[in-house]
């Protein structure tokens, strides 16, 4: 009886997170600046077609779920940017403002959800999407990492 007393707590208590963050305020605010940062960083190197610092910030045994390219991991990642960076390419990467959430993960790191709007030009003319996305950083150290990408809504 006390475990399922405990583990309805602890299910109460992840349950009201999400309504301090659909409030506006960040459950942690450190946190929320330092994936805030990291987002940042992911987003400039994906703009400067940066491949080997956009790389370093996943870890060796990404997880990628795509909603239309199913599951991918670190190589098929890296293949699949490089494709993207070719000569010529201008896709660039934006998050949406205001659709940044944060939650901490105990003793690991944090998810990060929001929205990003890609563009480039398709056959002359400026093609851009909007699309979800659910990040999950680890910290090692001080160094964090994408370890699991799900994007979707395309």
């Amino acid at each position: 009886m006390k475990e399922k007393l405990r583990s309805t707590l602890a299910l109460a208590l992840a349950l009201s997170a999400p309504l301090a963050q659909a409030e506006g305020l960040p459950a942690d605010a450190l946190l929320y600046r330092e994936i805030a940062a990291q987002d940042g960083a992911l987003t400039a190197a994906f703009n400067q077609h940066d491949l080997t610092a956009l790389m370093a910030l996943f870890t060796d045994d990404l997880e990628f779920f795509h909603d239309l390219g199913g599951l991918q991991h670190f190589a098929d990642v890296k293949a699949g940017f490089g494709g993207l960076f070719k000569p010529g390419s201008d896709i660039r990467r934006e998050l949406v403002p205001g659709t940044l959430q944060v939650y901490p993960i105990r003793n690991y790191g944090a998810i990060e959800i929001g929205s990003h709007r890609f563009c480039h030009t398709e056959n002359g003319k400026p093609d851009c999407g909007t699309f979800a996305f659910t990040h999950v950083w680890r910290k090692t150290g001080e160094r964090w990492q994408l370890a699991r990408v799900v994007s979707y809504g395309h």
